[in-house]
């Protein structure tokens, strides 16, 4: 039989000591990760803690007890991630909500292009631009009218004249005129209508 060299144990010693000190390493490091179990419940003959005595009447209540911090683990806290994701639609439903979109903005686009398919009309006539509160002439009322005489819904003025209305004083010889025997009237004579 061979004797074994000494260095060759010195070595195994020093493998064995390392292989321990991992595992043990990896003990602790287990044991804080994950959950503990609760304690085993007390055995024949070993008292626990001492129950608390109630309170008696005008003594303040004894505060609650810490609660206990859960130390969940690895599994519970990407289960917990997963919880906070948004949850997502079917193929189904994506393709049932992209066609209600488009539905939607055809039928935008189709009102859009039939307000301007209509074309505008221009209408000559003559209406009165009524006077507004401030004294100015409103023309964009009397093209509004002008086009609704013509069944269009509204216009914008391109052509307005404006004439002076005197009263029959005026025609009166030898009468001199006063500043109110007159006033000057706009009138709208050609429309842009829709």
């Amino acid at each position: 039989m061979m004797a074994r060299p000494d260095h060759l144990i010195a070595q195994a010693r020093a493998h064995v000591a390392t292989a321990g000190a991992a595992m043990l390493m990896l003990m602790l490091a287990a044991g804080a990760g994950w959950p503990q179990a609760a304690p085993p419940p007390p055995s024949p003959g070993v008292q626990g803690p001492a129950p608390q005595p109630s309170p008696q009447p005008g003594e303040p209540a004894p505060s609650p007890a810490p609660p206990v911090q859960e130390n969940p683990g690895l599994i519970n806290e990407i289960g917990k991630l997963f919880e906070k994701l948004p949850t997502l639609k079917s193929p189904g439903e994506t393709i049932d909500d992209l066609n209600a979109r488009a539905k939607d903005a055809a039928k935008d686009a189709s009102d859009s292009l039939s307000r301007l398919a209509r074309p505008a009309s221009m209408v000559s006539g003559r209406m009165i631009c009524p006077v507004s509160a401030n004294g100015s002439p409103d023309c964009k009322l009397g093209a509004d009218k002008l086009c609704q005489s013509r069944g269009y819904k509204e216009g914008n003025s391109l052509n307005t004249n404006s004439a002076e209305t005197c009263s029959a004083k005026v025609l009166i010889p030898g009468r001199t005129r006063k500043p109110d025997d007159c006033r000057t009237d706009n009138y709208v004579t050609t429309a842009l209508c829709q």
